[in-house]
């Protein structure tokens, strides 16, 4: 997942084209990092959900805990970065979301609470780092080409949220034997034993993931980069018309549909390993189906870069329209079909997330103008969507069902698929 800046001013950078590309390399890492920690959770949520006989609604806690981070953090980080500038803002997110990683080794032999504190905490550092990190993006290159330069750093995003579930299949999922119905058959003293044991699997794993972090905020901290410069908004003053940024409807629709397509993708995410598991689609072990999720991310990491290339031959807007039919037809399959057919139906949707976020950020700031950072204010804090929409569709899962509870994501798209059209046109025509 993507952030831009919540502040009320533009950036500049003072770099060359050389420089940019390579500034371009160094912040596409830190893409891959958070990519990476990002869809550890969705292989951590049939873990948790297993060891503390959870509810859906009480797994997605793990979701809820680390996309709430977003909303709470987004502005104070924009405020603290505006101050401390974009590299300084970068390293310290590294270093809160080492501490956060550091935290799960107490929080494996506590209760599910301490898991989500740390989740809070490392999403923190995430959620700093972000805002940090994507004006470098979308300044390092022109503006007419920003949605396909976030769509290709957003691939190897995408990467990072490929390789997380295999290594997280292997080191995590691996040695967990035990169902929830067979712990609770247990004694209540070897439950206990049970739970730390399998708690214990995550410790290593990260703790490696800390040392990772530590390791890159200190290269992060003497790389050469660009300086990033806050340009005050001289105009603003002067407008007759709209100078709040909440009459511009593009973005309001766009906030809208950025909280929407987070909460669907993270949902989807959310669940996966579940629906997998059911006997009337793939019957998988929670570390046979952790691999499969690879498939899901792995489908939004090659649909990035094949993006890149459309949509500089084709509108934004039509682009995200197809990919948004194109999804809920898949979930619609998923919820109708069996075996095979729902499996490879809802990892299909993978492909088709692929350029969302990006194409709907950079349309919904599209001539925005001295306004573009506040807007980046609303989008950030939209990507809140990431911890209600999980919710609902585990509350749903817990009432009705896990396999109709996917309507809750095929209803994010149908919104997607109505901004994209609408805004079909917005590069060739004044926004209104």
């Amino acid at each position: 997942m993507e952030t831009s800046l919540p502040t009320t001013a533009a950036v500049t950078s003072d770099g060359n084209a050389r420089s940019q590309t390579s500034s371009l390399v160094i912040v596409t890492i830190l893409f891959f990092m958070w990519g990476f920690l990002t869809s550890l959770n969705d292989v951590l949520i049939p873990h948790l959900k297993s060891i503390y006989t959870l509810s859906y609604v009480q797994a997605t806690l793990v979701q809820f805990c680390f996309f709430g981070a977003y909303f709470i953090v987004s502005l104070p980080a924009g405020m603290l970065i505006k101050k401390i500038g974009y590299q300084h803002g970068a390293v310290t997110g590294l270093v809160i979301a080492a501490t956060g990683c550091a935290m799960f080794y107490p929080a494996s032999m506590g209760s599910y609470a301490l898991f989500l504190l740390a989740f809070f905490v490392l999403a923190s550092g995430i959620t700093i780092l972000q805002v940090a990190a994507n004006p470098y993006v979308t300044v390092l290159g022109e503006a007419k080409t920003a949605s396909s330069r976030l769509t290709l750093t957003q691939a190897f995003n995408s990467l990072g949220t490929t390789v997380a579930p295999i290594l997280g299949g292997i080191l995590i999922l691996s040695g967990a034997a035990l169902t929830a119905v067979e712990i609770n058959q247990l004694p209540a003293a070897e439950q206990v034993t049970y739970r730390a044991s399998a708690g214990a699997a995550v410790q290593m794993p990260y703790l490696m993931l800390a040392g990772a972090l530590l390791l890159l905020a200190v290269l992060f901290a003497f790389a050469r980069l660009p300086k990033i410069t806050h340009v005050e908004e001289a105009g603003a003053a002067d407008s007759s018309a709209r100078t709040s940024v909440l009459s511009h409807s593009h973005l309001l629709m766009g906030a809208i549909g950025i909280f929407l397509y987070v909460g669907g993708e993270v949902s989807i995410g959310s669940f996966l390993i579940n629906f997998l598991g059911e006997s009337d689609v793939g019957g998988l072990t929670p570390a046979v189906a952790a691999h499969y999720v690879s498939f899901y991310w792995g489908g939004a990491m090659v649909g990035r870069f094949i993006g890149f290339a459309v949509m500089r031959k084709v509108s934004p807007g039509k682009t995200l329209a197809f990919n948004s039919a194109a999804a809920i037809i898949l979930i619609l399959t998923a919820i109708y079909s069996h075996g095979s057919m729902a499996m490879w139906a809802i990892l299909a949707v993978g492909l088709c997330n692929s350029i969302m976020f990006p194409t709907i950020f950079s349309m919904a700031l599209n001539k925005l103008g001295p306004l573009t950072g506040q807007g980046s204010g609303i989008l950030c804090m939209a990507i809140v969507g990431g911890a209600l929409v999980p919710f609902l569709q585990g509350y749903l899962a817990d009432s009705i069902g896990l396999h109709t509870s996917f309507y809750v994501p095929a209803a994010c798209y149908t919104f997607i698929l109505y901004f994209g059209i609408r805004y079909a046109g917005m590069y060739s025509t004044k926004a209104d």
